[in-house]
């Protein structure tokens, strides 16, 4: 018996022992280059300068919310180092800003880079790396190809999603429209066009009746401006940047014409556009929102809108709260923060996106009422509706309901 009990002791010791190495193994913590006990690093690409430099503020945010993170403790105890270049919105520039996060500041993923001509500069380079190229800031529809780019996930709504919704609503209410088309001559542009066309369907060839496609070197758009107004359109589809959008309303009020103004999503910001451009020329301007609006008093007293104002007022007091682009910035952080805390321990580039690729239900706290994020292995578009809104007075107004913009949908 004392012999049987010695070795029922020794099994049992040894049991407890495996048992304990086996959970060291599961608790085992993993990491790629860019990830330490102590850092997490993460690079970024933005228009600092340049044509598209009104974006710039995105990347500002971004640094600013990190910053804010970090001093709350950072990410599962880890701090977040933060390393974000100007590439000009110029695609040569793009590819050496990556080279020089991956192989030289050896960052764990790029996040946020904004552009879609930048971002397919990129795309196989990361895909090739096997480097995350998360959350960027662009609506191309291709950025949703987990089959061929598994390295690649977009954000925010598809271009050619939100342009089915403004053809939904042409086709309702101006059935007879005669639709003028201004684009930026790039994939961005040829996206939303493409999206306009497949939501009016066998219309679009009647329908439109002129397309004006411009550089983003050029100065100005003016005289595109005066040519779709010379076609007789009472219908005018604003695809343009920033700069170019607040050009275009001040043209279209200068010269007279008044057609049913839709402007794309990317160009609906009360700071950055519609004030330079001024609020007189504005009104009556429809576009289509995801996120909340600072100058919609409905969110004065929203938690999540509270929670983003106070984070202007104290860690980035510099940035406009009546410019979209902040607000894009913190609710895209607040995603990349989400995702990096479901890695846990696991900082291995795959478990970014295979975390990323599993996203259910969440919410940042500025996405409009009804608007979710999901994500699934064979799904890299995280938000996919948006509402429709008129401008009026000094701010955007919501109307209908949160309406799912999936391409073929």
């Amino acid at each position: 018996m004392p012999v049987i009990a010695t070795r029922l002791a020794i099994a049992s010791t040894a049991i407890v022992l495996l048992a304990a190495s086996t959970s060291g193994v599961l608790a085992q913590k993993k990491y790629d280059t860019g990830a330490t006990d102590t850092e997490i690093k993460i690079g970024n690409i933005m228009p600092y300068s340049g044509p598209a430099s009104a974006y710039g503020v995105i990347g500002k945010t971004e640094a600013a919310y990190f910053k804010m993170i970090n001093a709350q403790g950072g990410i599962n105890g880890r701090k977040i180092d933060f390393i974000s270049y100007d590439d000009s919105y110029s695609p040569p520039k793009t590819v050496e800003q990556a080279r020089k996060l991956v192989e030289s500041d050896g960052v764990l993923l790029i996040f946020g880079a904004l552009g879609t001509p930048p971002n397919s500069a990129i795309q196989r380079y990361m895909n090739h790396k096997k480097v995350p190229q998360l959350f960027i800031a662009t609506g191309a529809t291709k950025w949703n190809n987990p089959k061929h780019f598994p390295w690649t996930m977009g954000w925010q709504p598809s271009y050619q999603s939100e342009a089915h919704i403004y053809a939904k609503y042409i086709l309702k209410e101006k059935p007879n429209a005669k639709i003028a088309v201004l684009y930026q001559n790039d994939d961005y542009g040829k996206d939303y066009l493409k999206g306009l066309k497949d939501g009016l369907g066998a219309k679009a060839a009647s329908m439109i009746v002129a397309t004006e496609s411009y550089e983003e070197t050029e100065p100005t758009i003016d005289d595109h401006i005066i040519k779709l107004k010379a076609s007789g359109a009472d219908v005018f589809v604003d695809i343009t940047t920033p700069k170019f959008a607040a050009q275009a309303i001040r043209k279209v009020a200068q010269i007279g014409w008044k057609p049913l103004h839709i402007l794309n999503n990317v160009s609906a910001s009360v700071g950055a556009v519609i004030k330079p451009a001024g609020y007189d020329n504005s009104q009556g301007i429809i576009s289509a929102a995801y996120l909340k609006d600072n100058s919609d008093p409905q969110w004065k007293d929203d938690p999540g809108m509270k929670h983003y104002l106070s984070f202007m007022a104290k860690d980035f007091p510099q940035g406009n709260t009546l410019d979209n682009n902040t607000i894009f910035g913190y609710a895209v952080s607040q995603t990349l923060v989400q995702v990096l805390k479901q890695c846990g321990d696991d900082l291995t580039r795959a478990n970014i996106m295979k975390q990323a690729a599993n996203l259910k239900n969440f919410r940042t706290e500025v996405l409009l009422p009804g608007v979710t994020i999901n994500t699934s292995p064979t799904d890299f578009a995280p938000v996919d509706q948006l509402q429709l809104m008129q401008f009026k007075g000094q701010r955007w107004h919501l109307f209908g309901k949160v309406i799912s913009g999936q391409v073929g949908g």
